[in-house]
């Protein structure tokens, strides 16, 4: 269950999954689900997962819980792979990796675990 401290409400630009990370979609008030490290990660969005066209809560602050596709250690920073999953962030160099925020636990593939939302960019 998610402890944010602010969400906000969006329409999908895409059919979005519960507990994936998105970021900005083509228009204003869109949000699409995040396909990589280097977008713009915005929020997380809540247990119902909406289709295309619908309304949808994005969790921009607090702590929420976000879907893994790996091994994320507890402290760790989190970003996107392709499917808006949390992995464990980590720029190549020369590149830099947006982060959503930090697990609070340590994970593994499947879990939907909490994480603190401090978005940002780490530099490659």
């Amino acid at each position: 269950m998610a402890h944010n401290t602010s969400a906000r409400n969006y329409t999908a630009g895409g059919a979005i999954a519960p507990y994936r990370i998105v970021k900005p979609g083509a228009a204003d008030g869109e949000v699409v689900q995040a396909a990589a490290a280097t977008d713009f990660l915005m929020g997380v969005c809540e247990s119902v997962g909406p289709a295309s066209g619908e309304r949808c809560d994005i969790v921009k602050s607090g702590i929420a819980d976000v879907e893994f596709a790996g091994v994320v250690a507890r402290g760790e920073p989190v970003t996107a792979d392709a499917d808006g999953k949390g992995v464990k962030a980590a720029p190549a160099a020369g590149a830099n990796a947006r982060i959503i925020g930090f697990a609070e636990v340590t994970t593994a593939a499947g879990d939907i675990a909490p994480v603190l939302l401090a978005p940002g960019v780490m530099q490659g």
